[in-house]
């Protein structure tokens, strides 16, 4: 399904989000990785590398890896300094104790299994390190998510049939999205899963929600 939204995935993301994804979410994500020169950052399900091209312009030693290699070789002509690593999130090919930051923005909620993947990124991640998680979340105003949850079914479908190659894959995007569990049990189950210090940060009244954790020294 991602390979075949892949040339278009980003403008796609950008008329669906209304700008707000590379104007607010995707900087507001960025400063929480608080990227710099040494610091080794895993970006999952990176994409093309839109996102791994800032955390790499701000020093950071950055490996982009995604299961899609259709999504893969867009970022490769895209961005051609990119280390682009092709990998699956429940079995990271990365040995231990690996980076500083894992971060994954948009795609927790399209791995299989959620607890698996955030076992396996902590394992990579050295002990000390950091967990960075952009997703789609719960509105805290009902009336608010009532509306989001209406547009997420009706309107980005619409959206993704004028600009997408693949519009049917946002249908199934906003099925998922409908189906995520809200921040607090999502923070359980990074909690579960061997992170600490868990803690989420709202963007937007809660349309996404940064969560963090650490993995203990």
């Amino acid at each position: 399904m991602f390979d075949n939204v892949a040339e278009g995935y980003d403008r796609t993301n950008a008329v669906a989000t209304m700008g707000l994804e590379k104007l607010y979410w995707r900087p507001q994500t960025l400063a929480e990785i608080a990227p710099r020169k040494g610091l080794k950052v895993l970006d999952l399900a990176a994409g093309t590398g839109a996102s791994s091209v800032k955390l790499q312009e701000a020093g950071a030693e950055v490996v982009s890896c995604d299961f899609s290699v259709g999504m893969l070789r867009v970022g490769k002509r895209r961005y051609p300094d990119l280390d682009l690593i092709a990998g699956d999130a429940l079995r990271l090919p990365f040995t231990d104790e690996t980076f500083d930051v894992v971060t994954i923005s948009w795609a927790l909620r399209n791995v299989n299994d959620v607890d698996l993947a955030l076992r396996e990124m902590l394992r990579v991640t050295k002990p000390g390190g950091r967990l960075v998680v952009l997703e789609n979340s719960h509105p805290t105003w009902k009336p608010f998510r009532v509306a989001y949850l209406e547009y997420m079914m009706r309107a980005v479908p619409v959206v993704a049939k004028a600009v997408s190659t693949n519009p049917e894959a946002y249908e199934y995007l906003a099925e998922s999205v409908r189906a995520w569990p809200a921040q607090e049990p999502l923070a359980r189950t990074i909690e579960g899963s061997g992170w600490s210090r868990v803690q989420w940060r709202n963007l937007t009244g809660g349309l996404v929600a940064i969560h963090r954790a650490v993995k203990a020294g």
